[in-house]
């Protein structure tokens, strides 16, 4: 049974999205979930480039590897969840943070290196919410490698059942994770090499296909609904002397220009009293 992704994202995505395939990996009683992930770094480059920044090289293979880990986890959990992790790192200091909706099929992040508190520890949060359930959050203490083995940390320590990460081609990554009755022996001995020819030596039946696609949703008319409180408390505050304000949004890094003229009509319009949580 072939499980190597598609070069193509499917009937539901383009080439610039990921198309993520669940099995069911029979007599061990594992999931696994993979996917080639080309198609959404280039989305996030292009990104870059649009709103004219960068990360350095090790963090920007942090961030990366922090939106794979999500993404296969999101293809693991209920199509009704949305999931953010922000990784908090003490050395070096830094804060991951990646999002992602599994309803629109969407996986967005960014890192910060500026006026990050140093607490003197690592720690790993995660925030759930299903569809029309409570919010969930836990939060674990973490030992500052990559993403994809801090990931193992926090499935180990919060999600009480082990999973693993692979990289078996480039930016093409593997979870397996553990199921009630797994074979653990099988488990704990598997490497990139056994996991890409997991085809081969096991039996595996696919469970379904779900696509994800780089997209954050802000906009500039939701920074308009962010910023009118602030305007209607104390604009001088906001804006500083400028007609303008810019305005980096906390999850994805794109940078929106909000003018003062373009402010002072939302507010006028009666928009800002009721926007308030737009973000």
């Amino acid at each position: 049974m072939d499980v190597k992704p598609s070069s193509e994202a499917g009937a539901d995505g383009g080439p610039d999205c990921v198309e993520v395939r669940s099995y069911f990996v029979r007599g061990r009683n594992a999931l696994l979930t993979r996917a080639q992930f080309g198609g959404l770094y280039l989305e996030y480059y292009l990104h870059q480039g649009q709103h004219g920044y960068q990360h350095a090289p090790e963090d920007d293979g942090r961030l990366k590897e922090a939106l794979a880990a999500l993404t296969l986890h999101m293809a693991s959990r209920p199509w009704n969840e949305t999931w953010a992790w922000t990784i908090h790192l003490h050395e070096p200091l830094m804060n991951l943070f990646v999002t992602g909706d599994n309803r629109l099929g969407r996986v967005v992040g960014q890192l910060f290196t500026e006026n990050v508190r140093a607490d003197g520890c690592s720690l790993f949060l995660a925030d759930m919410v299903r569809e029309r359930g409570e919010p969930r959050r836990s939060s674990v203490e973490i030992q500052p490698v990559d993403s994809f083995r801090i990931v193992e940390q926090y499935y180990q320590r919060s999600e009480q059942r082990p999973a693993r990460f692979f990289e078996v081609g480039p930016e093409d990554y593997v979870m397996v994770s553990a199921q009630p009755d797994c074979d653990m022996e099988w488990f704990d001995g598997l490497d990139d090499a056994a996991v890409g020819l997991i085809d081969q030596n096991e039996t595996l039946s696919l469970l379904e296909t779900r696509v994800y696609q780089w997209q954050c949703g802000c906009s500039h008319e939701r920074l308009l609904g962010v910023l009118a409180p602030m305007m209607q408390k104390d604009p001088a505050a906001l804006f500083e002397g400028d007609a303008a304000v810019r305005v980096g949004c906390p999850r994805c890094g794109a940078r929106h220009v909000i003018t003062r003229e373009a402010l002072e009509a939302f507010v006028a319009a009666g928009a800002g009293g009721s926007s308030g949580k737009a973000g």
